[in-house]
């Protein structure tokens, strides 16, 4: 297996000391893959290894891969990605994916964390409270898109501007 330099000491910095049965099963795989996510691929960005771990927690969620989640929890507190960090991934995760899809890597976070000596729970971050979410949220919401979301709130049946309100709450009110 020819694993290139860079891939080797990415992999590494991620998953330090693991060795992998892939290499006995799936040497082609393995070579094409790691030479791929942890050489050519982030050679072509400009993203630290932070941001682009905490990108890939929320691209597994959304795809459901709970495996390799949970490795890449690991992953990401070996590069110094707080507990919070993550938590604050899976949490914005859930009014996009539902609870439904979230739930199984709220327990994958805990039992990665636990295992790191990491106390749970872990201190409340919340900067709103139910009160004041909404505005918040809207607030947030204006500064990014701009008279858009009027528009959208303007624009929405009676019937369906719940959907606004909980997307202002919810995604942006924290």
């Amino acid at each position: 297996m020819s694993l290139t330099k860079n891939a080797i000491k990415n992999h590494e910095e991620l998953f330090p000391g693991h060795v992998s049965t892939m290499p006995q099963t799936d040497p082609e795989l393995v070579e094409l893959f790691d030479n791929f996510a942890y050489d050519e691929a982030i050679a072509h960005d400009n993203l630290d290894v932070k941001t682009r771990v905490m990108m890939i927690l929320a691209a597994t969620i959304g795809c459901q891969s709970l495996s390799y989640y949970k490795a890449m929890v690991g992953a990401a507190l070996n590069v110094g990605i707080t507990p919070v960090e993550i938590k604050e991934v899976l949490y914005q995760s859930v009014p996009y994916a539902g609870v439904a899809n979230t739930v199984d890597f709220f327990y994958a976070t805990n039992d990665v964390l636990k295992s790191r000596g990491i106390e749970l729970p872990l201190e409340d971050q919340s900067t709103t409270t139910q009160e004041t979410r909404h505005d918040k949220g809207l607030a947030v919401q204006k500064a990014i898109f701009g008279d858009a979301i009027d528009k959208n709130y303007r624009d929405s049946p009676k019937d369906l501007l719940h959907i606004q309100r909980y997307l202002s709450a919810n995604c942006f009110g924290d």
